[in-house]
C-alpha cells in the first residue's frame, strides 16, 4: 500500500499563487460601454452571480455598464427573503440581490423585461428590487442593438 507522507491541508495554507497577474489591468477608455445580459434562472448554477460580479468589475474599470434581465433572468431581480422580504433564510440566500444593489449603488443600470416578469413568472413591477428599471419587451433587442452600435463589450449569460 502507498503511504501518504504529506501533511493534510490546513486553514491559512496557500494552494495556488493568487498574487501573480499574467495580463495587464485593462481600464475603459472614456465613454466605453459594457452590457451583461442574463437569460438564466436565479439559483440555477453559479453563472448568474459570477457574471454579476463581472458586471461590477467592468463598472469599476470605468465602463458605463448595464445589466439586462430578460426571460428567466428577471428572476434574478425580484425581491426575496424568508420569512419576510429582505430576510436571509440561510447564509448566501440574498447574495444575488445584494450584488445587484451594490452594482446599482456604484452607478450601474439594471433593466428587466416586463413581459417575462408578468407573462412568464407572474410578478408585477413592484416585485423588483428598487432601482431596477422595467422595460418593454420591444426594448430588449433595442438595448442590445444600442450597445452594439456603441461598440460596447457584451457578455451574454445563458442557461438552458
Amino acid at each position: 500500500m502507498p503511504v501518504v507522507t504529506k501533511d493534510a491541508n490546513k486553514k491559512g495554507d496557500f494552494l495556488v499563487d493568487y498574487e501573480e497577474k499574467v495580463f495587464e489591468d485593462v481600464k475603459a477608455e472614456p465613454g466605453e460601454m459594457a452590457l451583461v445580459t442574463f437569460h438564466t434562472v436565479a439559483f440555477e448554477g453559479s453563472i448568474g452571480l459570477v457574471n454579476m460580479l463581472q458586471a461590477t468589475r467592468l463598472q469599476r474599470k470605468g465602463f458605463t455598464t448595464s445589466i439586462l434581465l430578460y426571460g428567466p433572468g428577471v428572476t434574478l431581480g425580484v425581491q426575496r427573503g424568508f420569512p419576510t422580504l429582505g430576510d436571509e433564510a440561510f447564509p448566501g440566500h440574498q447574495a444575488m440581490n445584494k450584488q445587484l444593489v451594490k452594482f446599482m449603488e456604484e452607478g450601474g443600470k439594471v433593466y428587466a423585461c416586463r413581459f417575462a416578469l408578468q407573462a412568464l413568472y407572474g410578478h408585477g413591477e413592484g416585485a423588483l428590487i428598487p432601482g431596477i428599471r422595467p422595460i418593454s419587451p420591444l426594448d430588449v433587442l433595442d438595448l442590445q442593438l444600442l450597445h452594439r452600435k456603441a461598440g460596447a463589450f457584451v457578455i451574454n449569460t445563458w442557461t438552458l
